[in-house]
């Protein structure tokens, strides 16, 4: 998509959130796109909800948590799949950490995004993860 407008990036509210079920089913994010209360729960309750926007169009979406201080916690980070490539998550990434620039970020990577991460300057570390249906 080719356009001069500029990528606008905003803090989420409730309208978004079709807008995001949209890009969680067209990711295959079967858990996210199959319980939209609980995740649109998720999205009320973040301290950290932000949306890239261009023409009216939400083209990605971030979640997270912080405390401000120590942590900022990214749940969750998805750009639309025709919008890759372009810098959006990119500039997802630095706007939130520029409001809490004393924050270490983290986040969980698949497989598939590690070398994108590794390749911005992030480093892996392990950790664990249960939930409460296991």
């Amino acid at each position: 998509m080719e356009t001069t407008e500029k990528i606008l990036i905003r803090v989420y509210k409730d309208s978004d959130f079709p807008a995001i079920q949209r890009l969680n089913e067209s990711e295959g994010w079967t858990n996210l796109a199959s319980k939209p209360d609980v995740v649109k729960a998720a999205w009320l309750h973040s301290n950290v909800a932000f949306v890239a926007e261009q023409q009216g169009e939400i083209i990605g979406c971030m979640r997270g948590m912080t405390d401000q201080f120590i942590t900022l916690y990214i749940c969750e980070l998805l750009i639309a799949e025709n919008r890759r490539g372009e810098g959006i998550g990119k500039a997802l990434l630095a706007h939130v950490h520029a409001l809490y620039p004393e924050t270490r970020m983290e986040m969980l990577a698949s497989s598939t995004s590690q070398s994108y991460y590794e390749a911005h300057g992030y480093r892996p570390f392990y950790g664990f993860r249960k939930t409460f249906n296991e």
